[in-house]
This record gives C-alpha cells, sequence and structure tokens, in this order.
C-alpha cells in the first residue's frame, strides 16, 4: 500500500521561503516518478515540479521556474520542494504525488497522492 505524508506548510510573507517534504512508504521509491501539485480554492489542481526515477531529470511549470526546486532523496524515502521568493499568488494547498508509469507532468497521470500541505503567502 502506496502512502505518502507531506509536512512543512505553513504561512510565510511575500519574499520569503518554505521546504515542503514528502514521506513515502509501501514501494519502492526509487523507481518511481515523483511529483508536486497545487491547488488554490476555486481552481483547479496544477502541477507545479516533478522528478524522475533517477533524480536527474526536474520539470518546473513556468510560474515556479528559478524559485522552487524539486529533489528527492532516496536513502531516507522523501521528496522535497524548496520555495523561495514566495508570492502571494503560490498560496495553495500542495501535494506530492507518485507515478509507477510514466513522468508526464498531468494531474490524472498520478495515481498516488498525499493528504496535502497548506502554504499561505501573505503580502
Amino acid at each position: 500500500q502506496v502512502r505518502l505524508v507531506e509536512t512543512g506548510g505553513g504561512s510565510v510573507q511575500s519574499g520569503g521561503s518554505l521546504r515542503l517534504s514528502c514521506a513515502h512508504s509501501g514501494y519502492t521509491f526509487r523507481s518511481y516518478c515523483m511529483g508536486w501539485f497545487r491547488q488554490a480554492l476555486g481552481k483547479e489542481r496544477e502541477d507545479v515540479a516533478t522528478i524522475d526515477s533517477s533524480g536527474r531529470s526536474t520539470r518546473y511549470a513556468d510560474s515556479v521556474k528559478g524559485r522552487f526546486t524539486i529533489s528527492k532523496d532516496n536513502a531516507k524515502n522523501t521528496l522535497y520542494l524548496q520555495m523561495n521568493s514566495l508570492k502571494p499568488e503560490d498560496t495553495a494547498m500542495y501535494y506530492c504525488a507518485a507515478n509507477p508509469y510514466n513522468c508526464v507532468a498531468k494531474v490524472s497521470d498520478f495515481p498516488y497522492w498525499g493528504q496535502g500541505a497548506q502554504v499561505t503567502v501573505s503580502s
């Protein structure tokens, strides 16, 4: 049984930083594509960043490029999202997701999800 648990959310002022973590269990973490997605109130869930099973290939949404960094630690079975220069428009529930089939940054392709971590950025 795949289990994903996000931690590290919170409230910060514009320009601040936060780091999200996602602990995995129940599967071979290193063989899955992993992603971070977010959903703001009243909006659809959107992709933020993905990292392939090797950890060598990453992809970012244009809105976060240069500010967010996705990484993984296979030894700790943990996925990270370092978020810098945060803006009020980054306010959303952030979800960690796992995909054993491909690494396309598409919500519908990811079968496994965490419960989410709230990030709130005030101006």
